[in-house]
């Protein structure tokens, strides 16, 4: 079946990627250890929910309630900076991740000299009233664009959870007493890891996708055990967090995008479902949902845009260059250029050159395109690949590597990682407006967040921008302002009913009408 594309234009649906055995030992003879628990009190924890989150104002995981970045508000500013609207400010050490809103707390972690600490604040007036450091064994090699503290908590109120890439998986009480300990690790991610935990019902569900023994695995939120764990053997590079979706009349299924594949699988048990062939070998964004459908994008390189072709010889005739017979190539042995020069990102086991597995995903990589992808989400008893019946467009221009789509009162956005915000019709992929934003000439890091029929896009060197989103929708990119905070921005803000959380390089803010904060 031919699927339909925002340019007019049609296409099949790339090949599906599975070289790599599925006989590979289990992810967690290495990656997992038995939980350390700290002593044997046991707290309660609630039951039944399928998103973390303990009241409507609450934004309990990165970027709110399941991902989705949108907040019901009708107060929070539009105008803000360090001397404008901020209802209180407090210092924290630097992160990549994003401040979570639970009950009474905001949480959030940072690298405080050597030290990855786990932070809860007052969410009244934002004082400290709490920090942990965690162990940290090892540091790992990151890209310069990630840090060590890039995955963002989690909390259902009574406990909070957090990810370390240099540490694993820890449990804190809402009085930071710690409950219990995964370590996890080492790691063979080339950017370093990113991915936020999640929870669900009674576990909480963690991506490990990397160069080898990708998996996803849930664990107890009460004793830390694992319950259960897959293997994710296509996926190879990227850091997305994953998502829920519960089907009419069906059990929860923990939905997740990586290299060529959105993957379904039961939050009970861990069994993949169903799956979505087509996606780049690269992505990093978190999905979308919106009436029934899923958006998401993703983005390899340069070479990977719809109008780039890059031949790549076959595995038997790249042969011809390995000199010493040992059937695998070498930078030095090899005369295609563009194995040397993406060897760090193809070399699977990290030993230097180029097998069979290495040279076929190289392929499939550079086969794969930058792209949106819309989804419509199946029933309760879909199994097997779906890609035919349930793709129904693709956008190959403008797409964003690092943020995440947003799905906002009938519009679709996206933001690239050079500010060029592109907002789409849902249902068809149309672009309904497109451009950049005056005064946010940027590199985007955060992912666009909503409420109050604003849209609030934030760059990295600490400008601001907040758009209608009715205007967006309309055809016109309309900026109601751009706030400048003067600082380095990474983390994606975060809303409550009357307030917008930003956190910059060294402080987190809290923004809220003068006149509620005078009331208050």
């Amino acid at each position: 079946m031919l699927i339909r594309t925002s340019r007019g234009v049609t296409c099949k649906p790339d090949p599906s990627y599975s070289v790599m055995s599925t006989t590979q030992p289990s992810p967690f003879s290495t990656l997992i250890s038995a939980p350390i628990v700290a002593g044997i009190a046991v707290i309660a924890i609630s039951t039944g929910v399928t998103h973390a989150s303990s009241t409507s104002s609450d934004w309990a995981m990165f970027r709110g309630n399941n991902g989705q970045g949108i907040m019901e508000t009708t107060d929070f500013p539009t105008e803000f900076g360090p001397d404008t609207n901020v209802a209180w400010k407090a210092a924290v050490p630097p992160a990549h991740s994003s401040p979570i809103l639970v009950g009474d707390r905001i949480y959030l972690t940072g690298v405080d000299g050597q030290d990855l600490v786990t932070i809860a604040l007052d969410r009244a007036s934002g004082r400290e009233v709490w920090r942990q450091a965690a162990p940290r064994p090892r540091t790992e090699k990151l890209d310069t664009r990630n840090g060590p503290a890039a995955a963002s908590p989690v909390s259902d109120g009574s406990t909070v959870v957090v990810f370390f890439g240099d540490f694993g998986l820890i449990a804190y009480d809402r009085d930071g007493k710690s409950l219990w300990q995964v370590p996890l690790g080492p790691f063979n991610n080339v950017y370093g890891m990113g991915a936020s935990p999640i929870l669900v019902e009674d576990r909480v569900i963690l991506a490990i996708d990397q160069q080898t023994n990708s998996s996803i695995f849930a664990v107890s939120l009460k004793t830390g055990e694992r319950l259960w764990s897959a293997q994710r053997p296509e996926a190879k590079s990227g850091h997305s967090s994953p998502v829920l979706f519960q089907p009419e009349g069906g059990e929860p299924q923990v939905l997740m995008a990586g290299s060529f594949l959105l993957t379904s699988y039961s939050v009970a048990t861990g069994e993949k479902l169903w799956w979505i062939n087509g996606l780049p070998f690269e992505m990093k964004s978190t999905p979308s949902i919106a009436d029934g459908n899923l958006f998401i994008h993703g983005y390899g390189s340069p070479l990977n845009e719809i109008d780039s072709t890059v031949s790549v010889p076959s595995w038997q005739e790249a042969k011809a260059d390995d000199a010493d017979g040992d059937n695998q190539i070498t930078p030095e042995e090899t005369s295609v250029s563009i194995a040397k020069e993406w060897l760090g990102f193809v070399d699977l086991n990290s030993n230097g050159k180029l097998g069979e597995d290495d040279w076929r995903y190289l392929q499939a990589a550079l086969a794969s395109k930058n792209s949106m992808i819309a989804i419509r989400l199946p029933g309760a008893r879909a199994t097997g690949d779906l890609t035919e019946e349930h793709v129904l467009w693709k956008h190959f221009r403008q797409v964003p590597q690092l943020p995440s789509p947003l799905t906002y009162q009938g519009a679709l956005w996206m933001v690239n990682d050079r500010a060029i915000t592109t907002v789409l019709d849902p249902a068809t992929g149309t672009v309904l407006s497109q451009g950049r934003i005056e005064g946010l000439i940027d590199s985007i890091y955060a992912s666009p967040i909503a409420g109050d029929g604003k849209v609030v896009i934030t760059g990295r060197s600490g400008k601001i921008a907040v758009l209608s989103a009715k205007a967006a929708a309309a055809g016109k990119l309309e900026s109601l302002a751009v706030n400048d905070m003067d600082e380095v921005i990474y983390a994606t803000p975060a809303l409550d009913a009357t307030t917008l959380y930003v956190r910059t390089h060294t402080a987190l803010y809290a923004f809220r009408e003068a006149r509620l904060t005078n009331e208050n």
